[in-house]
């Protein structure tokens, strides 16, 4: 290939959505020519033969023959093709397989079309191309492992690896979908877009093996996905030997002064008067004089001074 030669590649994925779209992305761009597109291991291998390409998009898991082992026959048959893995796996053992069997460079399907044609183009130069991700689960797997005292449980706060290659992001995810809940309702839970969502399902599918919803519901009960623990308890449950949590009622704002509470008066019935007879005089309390009270005295006292 010259310089001013576009440059000729084939596409290999086994998700039609996936293969057609990046047919038309990376075959309108200047430069690039897509001469094929495969939709599994076996059908590149035929197209390679016959168009002889400068490069190849390769997926990894596809049927009738995956990508390591087209990877591995590429090599092996047609050595001038520079191979560009493009998945949605970043696992260590997935990264390591691919470069042993001969891939040129390694990216996930999280990049656009332009880095794709840049890293198309670095590997027909012979150059190599990484995702991020990618270094980072090269530098990981190159560093030395830690020592058991040092060794951290893995995931946060100790919680157990997702398996077959989930992030804790697909995991979470997974749990929501098992639980019901609608992209719509996930994207809201979790401040994500629906686009953003959506890219994440499709990966969970991948690594699943989950055709839809139903099946990747079934991954997450068979393998205990959101579940809690032994001996801990779902939110809001009791653990085993501990008393149930009663409600738990709402706090007084303290700023609030207290309500005050005012005695009610108690409304007495008047005293009944009994008439007095017109002409009788009042009768007297019976007793001596000086054992009446000030009040009665003052009485006594007047009614003589009236008298005289």
């Amino acid at each position: 290939m010259t310089a001013d030669q576009a440059l000729r590649i084939i596409i290999a994925d086994d998700q039609a959505s996936v293969r057609e779209g990046l047919v038309l992305l990376l075959g309108g761009l200047p430069g690039i020519d897509v001469v094929g597109a495969a939709a599994d291991g076996q059908q590149a291998l035929e197209l390679v033969a016959e168009h002889e390409p400068d490069a190849i998009l390769l997926d990894l898991h596809m049927p009738v023959l995956d990508g390591i082992g087209t990877t591995r026959r590429l090599v092996a048959e047609h050595p001038g093709v520079a191979i560009v893995v493009l998945t949605t796996y970043v696992d260590d053992a997935s990264v390591m397989e691919a470069l042993r069997a001969g891939a040129r460079s390694y990216l996930t399907k999280d990049a656009d079309r332009a880095e794709i044609a840049r890293a198309l183009q670095a590997a027909a130069s012979g150059l190599t191309v990484f995702d991020p991700r990618v270094h980072a689960t090269l530098l990981a797997a190159a560093s030395p492992a830690p020592s058991p005292a040092a060794a951290v449980p893995p995931g946060p706060a100790g919680v157990p690896e997702p398996p077959d290659g989930l992030t804790q992001r697909e995991a979470e995810i997974l749990i929501l979908i098992a639980q019901g809940l609608t992209n719509g309702e996930i994207a809201a839970r979790l401040f994500l877009s629906n686009h953003t969502v959506k890219t994440h399902i499709n990966r969970i599918f991948a690594k699943t093996g989950s055709r839809d919803r139903v099946a990747a519901i079934g991954y997450a009960q068979r393998h205990s996905l959101g579940q809690p623990a032994p001996g801990q308890a779902r939110p809001g449950e009791a653990r085993p030997g501990q008393a149930r949590p009663g409600p738990v009622l709402p706090d007084r704002p303290t700023d609030q002064p207290p309500a005050r509470v005012t005695a009610r008066p108690t409304v007495r019935p008047p005293a009944r008067v009994a008439a007095r007879p017109p002409g009788r005089p009042a009768a007297r309390p019976p007793g001596r004089p000086e054992q009446l009270g000030v009040a009665a005295g003052l009485g006594v006292a007047a009614g003589r001074f009236q008298a005289d």
